[in-house]
């Protein structure tokens, strides 16, 4: 992600004055392109988790009795890094599963490096799910960019069907490509075929 890119961070938390204050350093971080959005309820970011997936959430750790974080990352948004808005006591241990963390105490400058860090790290699991595919999901990749049928690949790559599909929902999976037509842009922008190979 470049610096420029638009960074869509959601801050939950009950409390207006807060809410209102990290979101207002958030704007005012320099050389990032931060877009805030305010959410007071574990419902109201579930509704908020409908319209667009969050490159980083701020969250209060008790934010509706307790927010659990880990069917969070599992179930609502895997890639969205957490950090837990800390400002009253709280067992550690209990927010070992978070990113990161901040206090209402942090300046500016250590919300930056803090959201600067999250972001490389971003970037790099953006990397290393790109290079997690293995050779034959990337065959496979090509194949259904050129309108193979799961039969048709089968008998091209010498495998069962069910193996072709297990592999496509594993490629879907891993690259949060679920149509043909974002496997086509992947695979031209990844360099696995030329546009020409396309029909």
């Amino acid at each position: 992600m470049k610096n420029n890119e638009p960074l869509r961070v959601v801050i939950a938390e009950t409390s207006v004055i807060i809410r209102s204050g990290i979101s207002t350093m958030l704007k005012r971080i320099p050389d990032l392109n931060i877009r805030p959005v305010e959410v007071t309820s574990i419902e109201a970011l579930h509704d908020c988790l409908r319209a667009h997936t969050p490159d980083i959430l701020i969250i209060n750790p008790v934010l509706g009795g307790w927010f659990d974080i880990n069917k969070f990352k599992e179930e609502k948004s895997p890639h969205t890094k957490c950090i837990s808005l800390v400002y009253s006591v709280i067992d550690n241990t209990l927010l070992k599963n978070y990113d990161d963390n901040i206090s209402v105490y942090d300046d500016i400058d250590i919300l930056y490096h803090k959201i600067t860090k999250l972001r490389n790290l971003s970037d790099d699991d953006e990397d290393s799910e790109q290079e997690a595919l293995s050779q034959r999901e990337k065959e496979i990749i090509v194949c259904v960019v050129k309108g193979m049928t799961n039969k048709e690949i089968a008998e091209k790559l010498y495998l069962s069907i069910h193996t072709v599909i297990t592999h496509r929902r594993n490629i879907a999976r891993k690259l949060q490509i679920h149509s043909p037509s974002g496997l086509t842009i992947y695979a031209i922008v990844n360099k696995l075929v030329e546009l020409q190979d396309i029909s």
